[in-house]
């Protein structure tokens, strides 16, 4: 879990480039990706922490992203704070939770 969070704090933190149309790309694939990325942020953090509470879960969380966000705007790298990514994020570390929640409970 380390390696992934130091791995995602320098792609949220890194300078923005120029983005190139592909097929797959659409308006606010943004979005998807950081639902995504803390989506497993999320999980493999509850992985690694089972027995967190959720207050401590998601305030760690929380703050992660907002700093990130900070950060981002902050440092005038072609990255800016946007409101719309920090919801991504926390909806993307309560689907990891939710996911790690379930699976838990799944008799193996």
């Amino acid at each position: 879990m380390p390696i992934y969070w130091a791995f995602l704090t320098y792609m949220l933190l890194k300078p923005g480039v120029e983005n190139h149309e592909y097929w797959f790309m659409f308006s606010g694939i943004d979005k998807v990706l950081h639902i995504s990325i803390f989506i497993l942020l999320g999980f493999s953090f509850m992985a690694a922490f089972p027995k967190i509470r959720f207050a401590a879960f998601i305030q760690i969380m929380l703050i992660y992203a907002i700093l990130t966000e900070i950060l981002q705007d902050e440092m005038h790298m072609g990255r800016s704070l946007e409101t719309l990514d920090l919801l991504a994020d926390t909806l993307g570390v309560l689907l990891g939770y939710w996911f790690f929640k379930k699976i838990k409970t799944l008799p193996f």
